[in-house]
């Protein structure tokens, strides 16, 4: 099981490169995020347990003169709602990640009926951007599979022998393998803002929407940035599809690349969901799985403190989450940290 969870991982990060050599003669690649979420952070594990991404971009610019994104982009890009105008600055994202959810009692092996089923999902990504007037715009399209050949159970196993902690047992029980499409939108603008290199605040409001047989939902709200030598960017995202790129390197309005310069800023933000459907909570869309009775509507509270030096960028934080079904015990707190370099 080792050797196939090494193989499958080795074929997302091949297809995942693949469209870099494809890059050459233009802009290439020259940012790497890394997000890590987990609810070790908060001393308690159960429900949204994990969370990784890994994410390359290029920088944000125009085609003014001559095409700067990789050709295999022009033809999706161009064609999207609010990405396609060449004359902004624009970026594109390839990523890939893993998401693991499991229910609060992990020492049962039998099915839980009114607590969240095992879940594992693992996916490859790729996100469109523009950036125009103080607005962004993303696009990103999602392929990924849910169920046993996401691997969560053996990354999951691998990591708690790792630490010496007790494995789950109950993953017998998880979401059947199903094929993921999703297509998802989000656009976040820059508002009230204060201050240039030095101390400042700034609110960055944001709203979009997910459909695809993952996640079905509409989603709106802001974050407030208050600090010395705020980023050029907009906001810090937990790991929330469409949100989280933005090029550390190419960060101004201009296009032109970012100074050497030093940052740090608390911050704190607010994103409400209103869901139709989750496939964690749902079950399978065609196959009998477990499911729970979910709420329609969820809200994400976010604190956290975030630096830049140069070309890195850091962000630590947490997020409190509201009950996301009716039999939930608890909301959940989880924490998070994401790294972004630019080479």
């Amino acid at each position: 099981m080792k050797f196939k969870f090494a193989a499958f991982l080795s074929l997302l990060v091949i297809l995942l490169l693949t469209p870099l050599a494809q890059a050459e003669g233009v802009t290439s690649f020259d940012t790497l995020t890394v997000y890590w979420e987990n609810d070790a952070y908060a001393g308690k594990d159960g429900d949204y347990t994990n969370g990784l991404k890994l994410s390359l971009s290029t920088p944000y610019k125009t085609d003014r003169t001559g095409p700067n994104l990789p050709a295999w982009t022009y033809p999706l890009i161009n064609l999207l709602p609010f990405v396609n105008d060449p004359e902004s600055l624009r970026a594109v994202s390839v990523s890939i990640g893993q998401d693991i959810y499991t229910p609060e009692d992990t020492d049962r092996k039998d099915l839980i009926e009114d607590d969240r089923p095992y879940a594992g999902i693992i996916y490859v990504s790729t996100g469109f951007h523009n950036k125009k007037d103080g607005r962004k715009n993303s696009w990103e399209l999602m392929i990924g599979i849910v169920g046993p050949h996401s691997y969560a159970e053996d990354l999951q196993n691998w990591t708690h022998d790792s630490i010496h902690s007790r494995r789950a047992r109950g993953w017998d029980n998880q979401l059947k393998d199903e094929l993921l499409v999703e297509a998802v939108y989000e656009t976040q603008w820059r508002q009230y803002q204060s201050g240039g290199e030095g101390f400042g605040f700034d609110v960055i409001p944001h709203m979009g929407g997910r459909i695809g047989n993952m996640n079905i939902y509409a989603n709106t709200g802001a974050e407030a940035r208050l600090g010395w030598g705020l980023p050029g960017n907009f906001g810090t995202c937990p790991i929330r599809t469409g949100c989280e790129t933005d090029s550390a390197s190419f960060d101004q309005e201009t296009g032109i690349p970012a100074k050497v310069r030093t940052g740090f800023h608390i911050f704190t933000s607010v994103d409400v969901r209103a869901v139709l459907w989750d496939i964690t909570l749902d079950g399978n869309t065609y196959k009998d799985s477990h499911s729970v009775d979910k709420l329609n509507i969820v809200a994400d509270l976010m604190a956290g403190v975030g630096m830049e030096y140069s070309r890195i960028r850091a962000a630590y934080f947490y997020i409190y989450r509201t009950k996301q079904f009716r039999s939930q015990d608890r909301n959940q707190i989880f924490g998070a940290i994401n790294i972004s370099y630019s080479y």
